[in-house]
Formats: structure tokens, C-alpha cells, sequence
């Protein structure tokens, strides 16, 4: 569990609806609902009371509390959009919880398609925060930017980055976000959007836990790493 005095919500969000790979979010993952293995990852730093699935999903809903994990309430049909921002459904959820008495200091924002994330990701991306800072955000180094290229006007292709060298070892280091976890200030949250953050500490994870599904492709990896993990 996180050592800390302040009120921890974790927010889960998992809309019915997906393009990429229909139902992912309780696809079976090596035998388990994917959206489980976000809840087990926010079981091992907070009790249940501070676990929130937010979705619009009857089926959703029924895997998760059949999981033993109640669902607050149905995620409203115009926070259920391919336009809805996550912005918005993290208010939504602190709104409900205010209209309870119940402040939250900070806001865990899980996706639920990053089943390799660990409670020990948490606990660690944790103690980078302070109310002085708008988010932690979760990471992993790119290695990307070393062969990155573009189509120049003649058609031909040109690396983006250090074109004369060319040479990995000679670019600097690039993090990409990997949408594992977010750590928020909710009054960063009231008074900007995410995409407004200024002030974000980042928390490095390694490249096999930082798999974020969004076809099939990305399921079947993240497949082979659990077997091979068991």
C-alpha cells in the first residue's frame, strides 16, 4: 500500500466501444479479463473504496463486480464517445465522489490497457509527487528517434535527427509516454487540461512492461511475455 495521508482516488476508464480490437477491455489475457489486471495492480496500493471503474458498459461492469469490485456508478453516454476527452471522465468521477463529501488529493489514472504495469510501478511513480507539480507520468526510453525519417520534396527518404551521423549512440535520449500510469494534481485537473501541463516528472519503465494494447498484434505480445514471465 502507498504510505501517504492524502485521499488517493484511482480512476479506471474503460469504455464499451473500440475500433482498434472490439471488447479488449474484457478480452481474455492469459486467461484473465484484461481490465483485471489494472484492478489487482490498484488493489496492491489501495483499498477497494478508492478503486473507481468508470464506464458506460453493462458487460464491463458485470466482469468487474464479478471480480468483487463495485462499480460507483454508469459512466454518462456523452462522456462515452470517440470524442470524449479523459479529462473530462477523471472530473466526472471527482465530481461524484465531491457530491459525496469525499475530496480526493490526487487522482491515479489507470489504463486499463496496460496489463504489465505492477503495484511496485505505482509505489514508485508515487514517491516522485508533490503537490508542487502538476504529474507523474510513466515512461519508456525511445529508441525510436535514432532512425525516425520523413519524405523530403525530391521523394526520397531522410533521417529526422542527426542525419549526418545517423549513429544511435550519438542521439540524446528520447522518453515516450507509455499510458501505464498518471499521477494528478486534481487542481491541475480544474484549472487546465492535461494537454496544459507544465510541470511533469516522469518515472522510467522498462520496454516489456511498457506495452500499451491497442490491436491484436499488441495483445498477442503481451501474451508471450506472460507466459514466458510464468
Amino acid at each position: 500500500m502507498i504510505n501517504t495521508d492524502k485521499k488517493i482516488l484511482a480512476v479506471i476508464p474503460a469504455r464499451g466501444g473500440s475500433k482498434g480490437l472490439p471488447g479488449k477491455n474484457i478480452k481474455l489475457l492469459h486467461g484473465k479479463p484484461l481490465i483485471c489486471y489494472s484492478i489487482d495492480a490498484a488493489r496492491g496500493v489501495l483499498s477497494d473504496e478508492h478503486i473507481c471503474v468508470s464506464t458506460d458498459d453493462k458487460e464491463i461492469i458485470q466482469i468487474v463486480e464479478n471480480y468483487g469490485l463495485s462499480v460507483p456508478f454508469i459512466r454518462p453516454d456523452e462522456l462515452a464517445t470517440d470524442r470524449s476527452s479523459v479529462n473530462d471522465v477523471l472530473l466526472h468521477a471527482l465530481d461524484f465522489y465531491k457530491q459525496r463529501s469525499i475530496d480526493y488529493d490526487v487522482v491515479l489514472l489507470l489504463q486499463p490497457t496496460s496489463p504489465l504495469r505492477t503495484s511496485q510501478d505505482i509505489e514508485k511513480a508515487f514517491s516522485l509527487y508533490d503537490d508542487s507539480i502538476d504529474m507523474v507520468v510513466s515512461v519508456s526510453i525511445s529508441h525510436a528517434p535514432s532512425v525516425l525519417c520523413k519524405e523530403n520534396q525530391s521523394g526520397f527518404v531522410e533521417l529526422m535527427l542527426n542525419p549526418t551521423a545517423g549513429r544511435r549512440q550519438n542521439v540524446p535520449v528520447y522518453y515516450e509516454y507509455n499510458g501505464a500510469i498518471y499521477i494528478i494534481n486534481p487542481k491541475s485537473l480544474r484549472e487546465k487540461r492535461i494537454s496544459n501541463f507544465e510541470k511533469k516528472i516522469k518515472y522510467i519503465m522498462p520496454k516489456h512492461r511498457s506495452i500499451d494494447i491497442d490491436d491484436q498484434y499488441d495483445f498477442m505480445y503481451a501474451e508471450t511475455i506472460l507466459a514466458y514471465e510464468r
